[in-house]
């Protein structure tokens, strides 16, 4: 492979604000939740890397022929990996494509195939792009991609922070992460953090219903959070793990242990997450709950102690996906006027919009054949 640029360069980032930002000569684009890759192409020969500069392409070979059949020949794009659902993007069935058994990710690739969502032109033909402004390296993109077809998108860009904001609102339940700023005439500037990210962050009323000994052994190094699957006055309702709430300091470390230990259940006392310490209930890998092992650590202590789910909480968070949050959320105060029964995921139930529907047409069709 020779391009004018080559592996491994590191994508331009992104420093993070609360609103969207108006300023002249700003264009804006759906943030896309998923991997990002810069996909590398001389003739036949095409290269998947991620963001930390490893190899993505064994794990996505459902995207080999499409960008043969509809990149040039010679290019580097910037883009998205994203897997689209009924339920609009899920990352984790992004993630589940990353195993290291060939027969898995051959049948993954069918079942879960993933879509390339591209939105930055970094090289063509003998060209290095990056000294151009973006605005010019978006022109050239959209006059390679018309006409595009599944799995190959060319993201949605717009100059109106009015339709920014409307993306913003009502694109989080399709899985988007915020939306994105770009100067329109910056040039591509690797590893520096020259774009500007607006991403979602709400308060949750939250059930703490376990904790992690922080690794020093001292105090609590994480709450383990839930939310209730039904409305108040369902039936049959269950107490969901939606993530943890960390990065305490030293002192709120150990008053949060003193706080807690009231609400410690003993070994033998019923919890709604007794069942999930079986670690035969995780053989399969398919489901992530408090103290299951994975193959990104399997080797960390899972080990949790678990409380009476009595305790209401306050967080704040940046992303819902597939029932959890995807980041650490942050507790920001205890809500003793709070039932327990009263947290349930309509706190954080977003529809997915039309949109996303359409810029994925091939796939809805998929889904529902």
């Amino acid at each position: 492979m020779q391009l004018p640029v080559m592996p491994p360069i590191k994508p331009m980032l992104a420093k993070a604000t609360s609103t969207v930002p108006e300023a002249e000569g700003l264009l804006y684009e759906p943030k896309w939740d998923g991997y990002r890759c810069l996909v590398f192409r001389d003739g036949d020969e095409v290269e998947l890397a991620s963001r930390g500069q490893k190899s993505l392409t064994r794990y996505f070979p459902e995207l080999i022929d499409p960008i043969l059949a509809q990149l040039p020949k010679r290019c580097v794009v910037d883009c998205e990996l994203v897997v689209f659902t009924p339920d609009g993007l899920d990352f984790d069935v992004l993630g589940n494509r990353i195993h290291p058994a060939e027969s898995r990710i051959k049948r993954l690739s069918t079942e879960t195939p993933a879509s390339l969502v591209a939105f930055d032109l970094l090289a063509l033909d003998q060209l290095d792009l990056r000294t151009m402004a973006f605005s010019e390296r978006r022109g050239a993109l959209e006059a390679l991609l018309d006409g595009a077809a599944p799995p190959v998108h060319l993201s949605p860009i717009t100059d109106d922070p009015e339709v920014a904001r409307d993306w913003f609102a009502r694109f989080e339940g399709a899985g988007f992460d915020g939306v994105m700023a770009k100067p329109s005439a910056g040039t591509y500037q690797e590893d520096k953090r020259s774009l500007i990210k607006v991403k979602h962050r709400h308060s949750v009323d939250v059930v703490v219903a376990g904790y992690r000994v922080h690794k020093s052994g001292d105090g609590v190094g994480s709450m383990m959070l839930g939310l209730y699957d039904a409305p108040e006055d369902g039936t049959h309702a269950s107490l969901q793990h939606v993530g943890v709430a960390s990065a305490f300091k030293a002192t709120q470390r150990i008053e949060l242990a003193g706080l807690l230990e009231p609400y410690r259940l003993e070994e033998d006392q019923p919890h709604p997450w007794t069942e999930w310490a079986d670690p035969e209930r995780h053989a399969d890998g398919e489901i992530r709950m408090p103290g299951a092992p994975n193959r990104w650590s399997a080797k960390r202590d899972h080990g949790w102690v678990p409380l009476r789910p009595e305790l209401v909480a306050e967080v704040v968070v940046e992303q819902l996906t597939k029932g959890r949050f995807r980041h650490p959320a942050r507790f920001q105060r205890w809500r003793p006027d709070r039932s327990p029964r009263s947290c349930t995921y309509d706190q954080v139930d977003i529809a997915a919009p039309a949109e996303l529907f359409e810029l994925f047409p091939q796939r809805v069709a998929e889904s529902t054949d």
